[in-house]
């Protein structure tokens, strides 16, 4: 009998959201990877295979906050960054990571900041 880790279980999820879900060049796919220690995203047009913007929990100015705060500075940044590059709606992509918590306040926080999910 075989086990499925909980890492697989989430790769599984991750494939069966991607068949579905595809960025484009006027509307990216925010793509999210959530770690024990902080969350990273990028803008991904999948036409070109190239990313547009990224951020992550580990740079400086993020680094001293705490992880609520982080989480919406970095939705924050993300759209000051998709804005730059002429970007106003994405395609938000979870990940397989459920809807809740940090992936669901950093959702909000790019909605809020003026980029349409």
């Amino acid at each position: 009998m075989s086990t499925i880790t909980k890492e697989a279980r989430r790769l599984k999820r991750r494939r069966r959201v991607r068949a579905k879900i595809s960025g484009t060049a006027a509307r990216p796919r925010v793509s999210v990877f959530r770690s024990n220690r902080g969350l990273s995203a990028q803008l991904i047009d999948d036409q070109d295979a190239r990313t547009l913007a990224a951020v992550h929990w580990y740079e400086p100015e993020l680094r001293k906050l705490s992880s609520s705060d982080r989480v919406k500075r970095l939705g924050e940044l993300l759209a000051e960054r998709a804005k730059a590059a002429g970007v106003s709606e994405v395609v938000f992509d979870r990940g397989g990571y459920r809807y809740h918590g940090n992936v669901r306040a950093f959702a909000e926080a790019i909605r809020e900041a003026g980029i349409t999910v």
